[in-house]
């Protein structure tokens, strides 16, 4: 169920980088903040406190109701980075599920 989530998260943060109508990055924000909410949640059962943190400031980052003003350029380079971190750490735990 995370690796949907995850991939889903980094297909609309990607999406972000066209020019889309106001109320989709308005609707990605919620969508974020729900799905990283969740995230923290997951990895707060698994005992890693240091993603859920993460996952914690960035539900906080893109939550939708106290608007944090990075201006379009700063906040396409967050939704690459977060995009591309989202794929990473879905490879990451395939690596160390197989190791283990």
């Amino acid at each position: 169920m995370e690796k949907v989530i995850k991939i889903v998260l980094a297909i609309l943060f990607f999406l972000c980088l066209l020019d889309m109508p106001y109320s989709y990055f308005e609707t990605v924000r919620f969508v974020a903040m729900v799905a990283f909410g969740y995230l923290a949640y997951v990895e707060h059962k698994q005992e890693n406190q240091g993603l859920m943190v993460a996952y914690i400031v960035l539900a906080l980052l893109f939550q939708p109701f106290f608007k944090i003003a990075l201006g379009r350029s700063l906040w396409n380079v967050v939704d690459v980075v977060v995009a591309v971190g989202l794929v990473a750490s879905i490879f990451y735990k395939l690596k160390s599920e197989k190791t283990d």
